[in-house]
């Protein structure tokens, strides 16, 4: 099995163009066209990961945190550390990849998991993304919309949550006039033609955009086939930011940040004080999320569980919603599991892969107690 092979699949789960648009994510260092021994899967890499890898001779490895994501203009291997595991990433033919916010916002991705490590009920997007799907209608003759229907839909268009194939017809009476160069599929050229038609549209994600465009004129019958795009702000449920759900029991608040701290493995929490004495409803986002701070509260929710917090976002929130910082690597952790599980369902008995946890961390966070 190649790098592309197993990249491609996991981009139809977290597409890159889901990510945030200055975020860097992809392929980072080596080939598309290399064959995968084992795999290795950390939330970011460093010397340690690269010699835990090849030492179990892993040459694909995964990564939450891009490996790069500030343009490089130098790469000084006397210098710069990072220039030093790229030279040795390379001379060892590794592959490494990164699936980082288009992780974060995918559905079953990182927020999702930390939710279910939480034990969270009815898990669902706490806030969805919009303006990033158009939707197509085009003309088609009554004859060729099987065709065309299952081109589009096979390109991934026509996916709105949990349905497939989601399109809508509407008959009618479509004209044309081909010149004297035209080679009409129905009718003569320099002949004015009625042809039964049918208005058939579908939206698409706009990253899968020109995929479909060019599915649907190799598909369509005509030789110049019309059909309109529209940009369209709707929510789009498929993609979005957090999670919210519930927990199956309510708790009270020295209760629940006990759960937290048992369940994240972390002895340190950072929070303030909601105004419910029950926690039942709680949101949470895997890494840094105080930009969702307020679609929690709007959402109802007792609680929030991220990272990242700053001081006057407590100041804020206080008696209003329980924060918790939690820890970024510790709420973020989680989130190789669902990427470990979609790899095994992949490669079930393709080939003899290994698929390999980093046995150490990679947090740079170390708490002080005296």
């Amino acid at each position: 099995m190649t790098v592309g092979e197993l990249t491609k699949y996991l981009e139809d789960w977290a597409p890159p163009g889901a990510a945030w648009e200055k975020d860097n994510v992809g392929l980072q260092v080596g080939s598309s066209r290399a064959t995968i021994s084992n795999i290795m899967l950390c939330l970011e890499l460093d010397d340690e990961v690269l010699k835990e890898a090849l030492k179990k001779k892993c040459n694909f490895i995964f990564t939450h945190h891009p490996l790069i994501f500030k343009p490089i203009r130098k790469l000084d291997t006397g210098k710069d550390q990072q220039a030093r595991l790229i030279e040795k990433i390379l001379k060892n033919g590794v592959t490494v990849y990164s699936a980082h916010t288009n992780l974060d916002f995918t559905k079953d991705g990182i927020s999702f998991e930390l939710a279910k490590t939480l034990k969270l009920k009815n898990i669902r997007f706490l806030e969805l993304e919009e303006g990033n799907q158009y939707k197509i209608v085009s003309f088609v003759p009554a004859g060729g919309l099987t065709i065309v229907a299952n081109a589009v839909f096979e390109s991934g268009a026509g996916i709105i949550g949990e349905y497939e194939n989601c399109g809508f017809t509407l008959s009618g009476e479509g004209s044309f006039k081909g010149s004297a160069k035209s080679k009409p599929s129905v009718g003569k050229k320099n002949t004015f033609e009625k042809v039964e038609e049918i208005r058939f549209e579908f939206i698409v994600d706009s990253w899968k955009l020109n995929k479909v465009v060019s599915a649907l004129v190799k598909s369509h019958p005509y030789e110049e086939p019309a059909f309109d795009i529209y940009p369209l702000k709707n929510k789009n449920v498929n993609f979005g930011a957090g999670t919210i759900g519930e927990l199956e029991k309510g708790m009270n608040e020295k209760e629940f940040l006990s759960h937290i701290s048992r369940l994240l493995k972390t002895k340190c929490i950072k929070y303030c004080s909601g105004k419910s004495v029950q926690i039942k409803n709680v949101a949470v986002c895997g890494g840094s999320g105080s930009e969702l701070i307020q679609s929690a509260l709007n959402s109802g929710a007792d609680a929030f569980v991220t990272a990242d917090l700053k001081y006057h976002a407590y100041q804020d929130a206080k008696g209003k919603i329980l924060l918790a910082d939690a820890g970024h690597y510790e709420t973020e952790i989680m989130g190789l599991s669902p990427v470990e599980k979609k790899i095994k369902m992949f490669i079930a008995d393709k080939a003899k892969i290994k698929i390999l946890k980093y046995t150490g961390s990679t947090n740079p966070v170390k708490f002080y107690k005296q």
